[in-house]
């Protein structure tokens, strides 16, 4: 494989028109391999315009327009099979986008993919590292992928353990590791030819309350001293909400687009919800007494009210006798999903 990855000239790689690719593997195969440090243009680090892109037909990205400022840390929140994993598809050069223009560190995605592997790291979703060499292997065999040798090599390997806490661990076997440790090899694994902007896909599925406590501290470490740019995808709201922006997809559309607590303030004000045995009566009346209209998930009646906690002793004093439970709460990103779109995440999923 190495001898067949040196026949290829840099002009091969930096065509306009790439392979296709569809796996890690080929994004790695086909990374920018010269080594060097390719500081970003002015400008933000991520530019998204009217992209959009579809499966025989049926349209997954349906006009996307979104800009990501250089050091950011940034989330695209949606559930599974809303369009969240074909656009980062298209960030990553895996999948080019049926039109619109996306371009990452100045460079745009489908006429100069070379230039944007070499400006951008990629942690996919699935496990990157080879569980039968050692950490210090793995990381030099991403290396030779981007052209690096020698003592160079050794350096930045060396850097980057220590920098990931993984010191002293350089000849254990990846597979001996730890959840949290391979994840942070994997992260070290990426950014050792020294990008601007670390791409996640979903980077604590899987992973234990703990561990993924660990790896969230390690990428606001990165952000924060690095002033790395970080886009990430997920489908949890614990996420998200660590995010400095986010942005909430739904069916291929951006449906909302701000900082968590922007967000959470656009409904502006509180949450109810009521258990009844008939919920869809209670709705009805509270239609015709109050003049608001809820929403009914669960079997509990959802109401928002900027007023919440009056509202509460309101209903507790003229509707008692119809309710069984109630709750009352501020806002979350979860609402705000439903806000937009009528379903909850889970259900956004299903669908």
């Amino acid at each position: 494989m190495n001898r067949m990855m040196n026949s290829t000239s840099d002009s091969d790689l930096s065509s306009a028109t790439p392979p296709s690719l569809s796996s890690r593997r080929d994004f790695e195969s086909w990374a920018g391999r010269n080594g060097k440090t390719l500081p970003l243009p002015p400008g933000p680090a991520i530019k998204i315009s009217n992209l959009r892109h579809s499966y025989d037909g049926r349209e997954v990205l349906g006009g996307i327009d979104l800009t990501i400022h250089r050091g950011e840390l940034f989330g695209l929140l949606g559930p599974n099979g809303g369009g969240k994993t074909t656009l980062f598809r298209i960030l990553s050069t895996l999948l080019l986008p049926s039109s619109g223009s996306a371009c990452l560190g100045g460079a745009d995605v489908t006429s100069d993919p070379h230039q944007v592997r070499r400006r951008i790291c990629v942690v996919f979703q699935s496990p990157s590292l080879d569980r039968r060499l050692s950490l210090e292997e793995n990381l030099r065999h991403q290396g030779h992928l981007y052209g690096l040798r020698g003592r160079n090599l050794a350096e930045r390997i060396s850097e980057n353990l220590q920098r990931l806490g993984l010191a002293g661990r350089e000849k254990e076997k990846a597979g001996t590791l730890s959840g949290g440790q391979q994840r942070r090899a994997e992260i070290a694994k990426a950014l050792l030819h020294r990008p601007e902007i670390l791409l996640l896909d979903e980077p604590t599925t899987g992973l234990d309350p703990g561990v993924r406590i660990e790896i969230w501290e390690l990428l606001l470490e990165l952000q924060q001293r690095e002033k790395l740019t970080i886009f990430l995808s997920t489908h949890l709201l614990e996420e998200a909400e660590r995010c400095q922006r986010v942005a909430i997809l739904h069916k291929g559309r951006l449906v909302a687009l701000g900082s968590p607590d922007q967000l959470r303030s656009e409904i502006g004000g509180d949450i109810l919800l009521l258990k009844s045995c008939s919920p869809r009566q209670l709705q009805k009346e509270i239609l015709q007494r109050y003049g608001l209209e809820g929403q009914l998930h669960d079997g509990q009646l959802r109401l928002e009210h900027p007023r919440g906690a009056e509202f509460l002793n309101t209903l507790l004093s003229e509707l008692s006798e119809e309710l069984e439970a109630v709750t009352l709460g501020k806002p979350t990103l979860e609402d705000l999903f439903l806000h937009h779109t009528g379903l909850t995440l889970a259900e956004g999923d299903e669908d």
